[in-house]
């Protein structure tokens, strides 16, 4: 049985999912904002996140807004370079959208409306940002999503 499921661990998550409640709302309006021009969403209890398939803005990947993830394919489950790579800092296997974006879920559970400035202040979208490199280090691992060691 995943960890997850125990009567703890469900406790922790819907605190979380209140806690990141204002930044959900966020990720919620851009997400109903886009239906009209194809985004689609769906609930992904794997992400415990309501997911945006097909979201029309941005440059590709996807973005995540407290347990909400608006993805520009149709598909989370694909693969894709870490930033460390995409940088040219390292050479990696590739990894799996979902998972990076699921560890960004995490980080949102725990630092609520924190994130959004603490992601901001640590490089926004970068290779420098350590809730980036964190992800990344998830995604190839299934272990190490907290920014800080």
């Amino acid at each position: 049985m995943p960890a997850w499921r125990t009567s703890g661990c469900r406790l922790a998550l819907a605190a979380g999912m209140v806690w990141t409640l204002p930044n959900s709302l966020l990720g919620l309006l851009a997400g109903v904002a886009g239906m009209p021009f194809g985004a689609r969403p769906h609930w992904s209890g794997r992400e415990h996140a309501l997911v945006f398939l097909r979201w029309p803005w941005g440059p590709g990947g996807a973005i995540t807004l407290g347990n909400v993830i608006l993805c520009h394919g149709p598909s989370l489950q694909v693969p894709c370079l870490t930033y460390a790579h995409q940088a040219g800092l390292a050479v990696e296997p590739r990894i799996r959208l979902d998972d990076h974006e699921r560890a960004h879920v995490y980080q949102y559970l725990v630092l609520g409306p924190l994130f959004l400035p603490l992601y901001l202040l640590h490089g926004g979208i970068s290779v420098r940002n350590r809730f980036e490199r964190a992800a990344d280090r998830y995604a190839q691992q299934g272990r190490g999503w907290w920014p800080w060691p």
